[in-house]
């Protein structure tokens, strides 16, 4: 008799653990809205786009807390991410995507053809050769892109445009790979392609989402010292939120260029540093045009959740 309540009283407790499990499930599916998370990942940049079962990581920040927010903000079954964006190869970009390629299957990778020397980049790229096992990867389209100003990438309802670099850009700025054999990133991509110029920031991929009636522009470290090169490359029009340059440094945006995007909402993406950022110059050019600031390092993790109305 005892063993036999004991078996019973087993059954019962695995039920109730399968129930819970399945409505632990249950809860955790995401809804239909356009979902953006602003990681707080301490002095670097990490953005989680998701609608439904689609995400967009945009940069991984520079340690491994990346991994915290997407479990955080994926749905407990969800272990492939639809797309991952390096906007350029610094480490408080990048390291966190290193982690990033091991916990989850990336299905597509975007990122610049430029490169550096660093221990954690050789890293990257040499996870990223399951995407492209010859280099450069050849046509037809491979998961590995290279994007440029004008091309427009597609996910669901969510449309990546690039603003920023331009291809004739980079060709200026890169040597000893062949994009000049190359009419767009649809016919072949590129990691590690070496560089004299100063300042990898101004490779930053630059990219302007749109969801329905919705623009989000995402600017990574492309700050004011390019700012005249997107504006010439690219039209520019008025967004509702802006990810911050540069993490707010005090060259972080020129004036006329936030007047033409005129954002509502500005998100810095900071943490502990010695930079000074976010600068007192950036905050009173935001104030000055109106501009609600929300920051990572005082708010963690910035979560927008946003309809077709822009209702939060």
């Amino acid at each position: 008799m005892f063993r036999e309540k004991l078996t019973l009283k087993k059954i019962i407790a695995i039920l109730g653990l399968f129930g819970g499990l399945v409505w632990l499930a249950v809860f955790s599916f995401p809804d239909e809205k356009l979902h953006l998370v602003f990681c707080d990942v301490g002095q670097g940049d990490a953005i989680l786009v998701s609608k439904g079962l689609d995400q967009i990581l945009i940069d991984g920040g520079p340690n491994d807390k990346v991994l915290q927010c997407l479990s955080q903000n994926m749905p407990l079954f969800d272990r492939t991410v639809e797309m991952v964006v390096l906007t350029h190869p610094e480490a408080d970009h990048l390291t966190g995507l290193i982690p990033v390629m091991d916990k989850y299957k990336v299905q597509m990778f975007l990122a610049g053809p430029e490169g550096n020397t660093t221990a954690a980049y050789a890293s990257l790229t040499e996870k990223l050769q399951s995407f492209c096992r010859v280099s450069p990867c050849e046509p037809p389209r491979g998961r590995l892109a290279n994007p440029y100003a004008g091309e427009k990438i597609k996910l669901g309802e969510i449309t990546m445009e690039t603003l920023w670099p331009e291809r004739e850009w980079v060709i200026s700025k890169l040597s000893n790979y062949p994009i000049a054999n190359y009419k767009s990133s649809q016919e072949g991509a590129v990691l590690g392609a070496t560089t004299n110029h100063a300042k990898l920031n101004d490779f930053s991929l630059v990219f302007l989402l749109k969801y329905k009636n919705l623009a989000v522009l995402l600017m990574g470290d492309a700050d004011a010292k390019i700012q005249d090169e997107i504006m010439t490359a690219s039209p520019l029009e008025e967004v509702d939120i802006l990810k911050f340059p540069h993490h707010g440094s005090k060259t972080g945006i020129r004036e006329d260029f936030l007047q033409k995007i005129s954002p509502k909402e500005a998100v810095i993406s900071v943490g502990k540093n010695s930079y000074g950022h976010p600068s007192k110059e950036a905050l009173d050019l935001l104030e000055k045009y109106g501009v609600t600031v929300k920051r990572t390092d005082l708010e963690g993790d910035i979560k927008m959740v946003l309809d077709e109305k822009r209702g939060f």
